[in-house]
């Protein structure tokens, strides 16, 4: 079984500049051909309610309900678009949101107020987190990574799965070296996505200056703790849904195939298993 660890899902395209197809380039059914195509069982619908798309977490849940077998939701809680974003109430609405759709995990995009997960607010939130059993899915940079080690060891039950390799950059070596860090922390784990956010040119297919990253993330945190996902629709920027599968599973040979399975899909199998929902 192969499951997608990040894809998206919108009503309405959210980015510039315009497209002529605004209102089915980021809809569901684009995201289910491409799967049905190259063989991809399920994938995570990371929820994202931004330009144009204020109810993307009601759509998305839509989308689960026509296609339970194939979508699982991430609900946006408190993005760093969001009115919300680090506003007191924060776990009580992390607890609505998951209640209202059902969750086993949920999506935290951050800006750079590293010390909020510190804050009374902020460790409510993960708290309610851990007892909700709720994966949490987090875009963030490298700089956060000694606040998500701090964290991650605070809340050892909850699986902290991080956005496009963790904000590993090819360009930033001292980023680099505090993302491989955070691989002593075993509730870390990494999505093997976004391979055009690594690269220095993202277009530049199959991205070969970020596979010294990427083995290096294979030898800190291991197969067990990585999990591929193509960042579809967006990744239509830089290249195809097939191109983000085989930038993995073809070019990343220095990865035996003998871990694949894992990466592909068991290792996410193993935490949606365990979470709540």
């Amino acid at each position: 079984m192969i499951i997608d660890s990040h894809t998206h899902a919108w009503d309405r395209w959210p980015y510039q500049p315009p497209v002529p197809d605004p209102d089915s380039r980021g809809r569901v059914e684009q995201l289910l051909w491409e799967m049905d195509r190259h063989g991809v069982d399920r994938a995570v619908l990371v929820c994202a309610r931004i330009e144009h798309n204020p109810q993307n977490n009601d759509y998305v849940a839509e989308c689960v309900r026509r296609h339970p077998t194939r979508l699982i939701q991430f609900a946006d809680v408190d993005c760093s678009w969001t009115d919300t974003y680090h506003t007191p109430g924060a776990a009580a609405r992390l607890r609505e949101a998951a209640q209202r759709y059902r969750l086993k995990g949920f999506t935290h995009y951050l800006k750079s107020d590293y010390e909020w997960f510190e804050s009374p607010d902020g460790l409510a939130f993960f708290e309610t987190a851990a007892e909700l059993r709720l994966i949490v899915s987090l875009a963030l940079g490298a700089g956060w990574h000694p606040a998500l080690r701090k964290l991650a060891r605070r809340f050892p039950s909850v699986p902290f799965l991080c956005h496009h390799m963790a904000g590993a950059r090819a360009r930033d070596a001292a980023g680099l070296t505090d993302v491989f860090r955070s691989a002593d922390v075993p509730n870390i784990h990494i999505k093997l996505s976004g391979f055009h956010y690594v690269s220095r040119v993202g277009w530049d297919y199959p991205q070969a200056d970020t596979h010294p990253v990427v083995e290096q993330l294979y030898r800190h945190f291991g197969a067990s703790r990585l999990c591929w996902g193509s960042d579809y629709p967006v990744v239509r920027f830089s290249m195809t849904y097939q191109h983000a599968l085989e930038a993995f599973r073809t070019h990343c040979r220095f990865i035996p195939e003998k871990d694949h399975p894992a990466i592909l899909g068991q290792n996410l199998a193993r935490l949606l298993a365990a979470a709540g929902g």
